[in-house]
């Protein structure tokens, strides 16, 4: 590991030397103004989405970037409480450009995506895509970050405890999801059901969650979406801040505080975070305290980076660990923040290495990342882990992006992994295993006139060898190979009016755990055993969409059809008890998938918004009796309302201060997959949550803002159908069955901007 991290320092010393010559470079300036008051804003981003660079205006509102290429490239203007402006500017001609920003309502944003081509507008995206962006990630109130992105809408969560989240979109989780932070894939044991995401919340600034079959872009594992955590911008030219935040929550007496300081000298960049995060078991009205859902987190990431008119270089170190308890079904009382038995280790260590460079008049992406995933579990002692995992994980993404010529983009490229896995403890639950994946892949847009219209192939080949294990595991060797894409096209019907339609193919290879698994699984306190003759995956989903937008009202409607060849799921072994345990085993069958998802955003006056949102997915598996009919971990139909009030815009001493009161609607969830016991029905439950925030000021500039939240306020016992925890023991004070989610929850939460 010590050999690639200082192959990967040497790689970016050595693109840094290419950084001499500056005779090319431009400079942008300008300023930005309110258009109702004409008064200069403060603290506005002007952004280069493409360049991955950009700054912020001063008093004056003014800005100034430096070392820009001399190419027409999207320039991203924004700024909290007005509509977001997007624009073209040719820097061969272009020196000075002025912003006039108008206050937002309730039209959908012209935000930059990440696209099929490279970065595009998400009004010209055939296929659904939810932003959540750095405010709505700060004034929620989660205990991880997949935590936070589990209320909009299609989106919902698999938890096991408090720190432990996996992310469902239109009812498939698990390795159908392919997550991507640092701008790769992160690999960290994700089959488990007990696994999370090894992200520090803290260091994402914004999320997109593209609703769909992406393997287009990404390959195997990306049949239902992908979720892309992205960073914080790095600092505007000659600027250094420092950052604090902090938060608390009551019900599991969660503390946590963040440190970060980032600066740009002359586009030399550097950035440090740590992060410190700890929770208790957390309590309900029905288990009182959960024991084994305390948890203890722990993160560090570094990045230096090198801007110039050729491209940019960025390395990031980082490394995350998690300490999270198991919960086995006990109840009782208690406060303590350490690790008791049973418990889990993780580790994650990552090195990347991101790369643009300007070729002619197109751009070479090249991306290379190591990552190692360590989880041990200790079952019977503090000294020695009974199980140790090791995950060995080098990413590879290049490609290349052809300038824009009359509305026509073309990419192309190839990405893809090695993988080395080996089992370091006494308790084994899959054997050892190399996977080598590579995929090929072409894409294209094209606008003209009213029409947007998107597509590409793909070709993957996944290579998965497994090592046999003496009475335990016999070796197995698969190949597989998969042929992807996706055609859409997206209509302007009139102006804030569009119609998008999108077909695409997914693909999936089993993931070692399901070819061949033998174990206990502690977590999810069941035995799992595989099979070695899955076949892959395939889907064909079609989605359409229509979206309307005006001053006082946004709806949006996405609705799909997905038909999966192949669908993998574990299901029960009737009467079949292994060392104690109800036992598993993996299969396949056809399954169906429709439904979709309603958002409705109404500003009847000012400073008011009212925003609704319904999902809703029906998934089955074909020609099976009712028992089996449904597939598991199907979520629930679910309704979200939210009444914001928005008391202070832009006051001298407080700004963009908000009351809100939202309700969330789980409706009762009567399809589940019924043989052999393997689920249940869940009931109906309502949550009612309070929020307030505000930006408090000195001088113009924002000195720190404030979040108030109060989830659950009415106390009300529920079990989500996706907590896995229902299964568990019954609890014998009451006659109920599994553990409850969390009661109710007050959080504050502060975040320090220091301006140096």
């Amino acid at each position: 590991m010590n050999r690639f991290f200082s192959i990967l320092l040497m790689a970016f010393l050595s693109v840094a030397a290419m950084a001499d010559s500056q005779s090319d470079a431009v400079t942008l300036s300008g300023k930005v103004t309110d258009m109702a008051s004409g008064e200069p804003l403060i603290g506005v981003t002007v952004y280069f989405p493409e360049l991955e660079t950009g700054t912020t205006t001063d008093e004056e509102g003014r800005y100034y970037i430096m070392n820009l290429p001399r190419k027409q490239i999207e320039i991203q203007v924004s700024y909290l409480g007005h509509q977001t402006i997007v624009e073209a500017v040719d820097l061969r001609y272009v020196r000075t450009k002025d912003f006039t920003m108008k206050e937002s309502n309730a039209m959908l944003h012209e935000v930059v995506v990440t696209g099929l081509t490279g970065k595009a507008l998400l009004k010209d995206s055939p296929t659904p895509i939810s932003i959540v962006d750095t405010r709505e990630l700060h004034s929620v109130s989660s205990t991880n970050i997949i935590d936070a992105l589990s209320l909009q809408p299609g989106v919902s969560q698999i938890t096991t405890g408090g720190g432990i989240s996996k992310p469902v979109i239109r009812g498939l989780g698990f390795n159908r999801i392919v997550v991507v932070n640092d701008g790769i894939r992160q690999e960290g044991n994700q089959w488990g059901a007990e696994h999370g995401i090894e992200i520090d919340a803290e260091g994402i600034s914004s999320a997109e969650i593209l609703k769909g079959p992406a393997s287009l872009m990404y390959g195997s594992d990306a049949m239902a979406g992908v979720v892309i955590f992205h960073g914080e911008p790095v600092m505007a030219h000659n600027t250094m801040q420092a950052n604090l935040s902090t938060e608390y929550q009551t019900n599991n007496g969660l503390f946590d505080y963040s440190l970060n300081f980032k600066g740009n000298r002359s586009g030399i960049l550097w950035s440090g975070r740590f992060t410190d995060k700890m929770a208790h078991a957390y309590k309900n009205r029905s288990d009182q305290y959960v024991l084994g859902s305390q948890f203890r987190e722990r993160s560090a990431e570094g990045l230096l980076g090198i801007t110039r008119n050729w491209g940019f270089s960025h390395l990031v170190l980082s490394y995350y660990h998690l300490t999270p308890g198991i919960v086995e079904g006990e109840r009782g009382y208690s406060h303590s923040y350490g690790a008791q038995l049973p418990f889990q280790q993780v580790h994650h260590y990552k090195a990347v290495s991101d790369n643009s460079f300007y070729l002619g008049a197109g751009t070479l992406r090249a991306i290379i990342a190591y990552q190692q995933n360590q989880r041990q579990e200790y079952e019977e002692s503090f000294a020695e882990p009974e199980l140790d995992f090791r995950l060995h994980t080098i990413n590879y993404d290049v490609k290349y992006l052809w300038p824009e010529h009359d509305g026509l983009k073309f990419a192309a490229g190839i990405n893809g992994m090695y993988q080395r896995s080996l089992n370091k403890g006494e308790e084994v639950l899959i054997p050892a295993y190399q996977l080598f994946d590579i995929g090929g892949f072409a894409t294209s847009s094209y606008k003209t006139g009213r029409w947007s219209l998107s597509g590409g192939l793909r070709f993957d080949n996944r290579h998965l060898h497994s090592f046999a294990l003496e009475n335990v595991f016999q070796p197995v060797s698969r190949n597989f190979t998969g042929v992807t894409g996706s055609l859409g096209a997206v209509y302007a019907i009139a102006e804030g009016m569009h119609a998008r339609v999108n077909l695409s193919r997914g693909f999936r290879a089993p993931n070692l755990s399901e070819l061949a698994s033998n174990g206990v699984h502690e977590g999810s306190v069941q035995y799992e055993l595989g099979n070695k003759v899955l076949d892959p995956e395939y889907s064909w989903q079609l989605d359409a969409g229509f979206d309307y937008t005006s001053p006082v009202l946004t709806v949006q409607l996405s609705l799909f059809a997905n038909r999966i060849d192949n669908f993998i799921f574990l299901s029960r072994l009737e009467g079949v008890i292994t060392e104690g345990y109800k036992t598993y085993q993996y299969t396949q069958g056809n399954a169906r998938l429709l439904g979709g998802e309603l958002s409705v955003d109404l500003h009847p006056v000012e400073l008011l918004h009212w925003q609704n949102s319904f999902s809703y997915v029906n998934s089955i598996q074909l020609h099976q009796p009712e028992e089996s009919k449904y597939l598991p971990f199907t979520p629930a139909p679910k309704l979200t309302s939210e009444l914001r009030y928005d008391l202070i815009r832009h006051g001298r001493t407080l700004g963009n201060t908000y009351v809100s009161m939202s309700v969330e609607c789980n409706l009762r969830q009567n399809h589940f997959y019924a043989a052999q016991g393997t689920e249940t029905a869940t009931p109906s439950y309502t949550l009612v949550n309070l929020a307030a925030g505000t930006d408090i000021r000195i001088r113009g500039r924002k000195a720190a803002t404030v979040y108030l939240t109060a989830d659950n306020i009415f106390d009300r016992a529920y079990q989500n159908h996706l907590n896995r925890l229902k299964y568990t023991m019954l609890n014998p004070e009451n006659g109920r069955m599994g553990i409850f989610n969390m009661g109710r929850n007050i959080g504050i939460k502060f975040l320090v901007p220091v301006n140096l």
